[in-house]
């Protein structure tokens, strides 16, 4: 393989990478037109490579890469943020259940001993 057809592969894999894993989230509320505007950027560098143009191709698509994860990570933790917004009240659910079950614990262990003794 030679060193130009590696450089694509390596440049373009991470993109392309991001591009799936966004692609294949479900029902996005973040924006994630910065990071399909990166990934493009990527594309068209290695366009650029392909049809001769070596220096501004990698220049382009080394940028591209940097973009890409750059939004993917502010994507990211835009769509962690929403994830842990949904997950919250479930979480004070199931910890009301195990405070309510802990308390009627409580109780019966509490009626058991008063019924032994008296």
């Amino acid at each position: 393989m030679s060193k130009r057809m590696r450089f694509l592969s390596l440049a373009i894999t991470p993109a392309t990478l991001a591009a799936f894993l966004l692609a294949a989230s479900p029902a996005p509320a973040a924006d994630d037109t910065k990071v399909k505007g990166a990934t493009q950027q990527v594309e068209t560098g290695a366009k650029k490579i392909g049809d001769g143009e070596v220096g501004k191709g990698a220049e382009e698509t080394a940028k591209g890469v940097g973009k890409t994860v750059e939004e993917g990570a502010k994507y990211t933790g835009e769509k962690l943020k929403e994830a842990g917004k949904a997950a919250e009240p479930s979480a004070k659910s199931s910890w009301q259940h195990v405070k309510e079950g802990a308390s009627s614990f409580g109780h019966s262990v509490k009626n058991f001993f008063t019924k032994l003794f008296d």
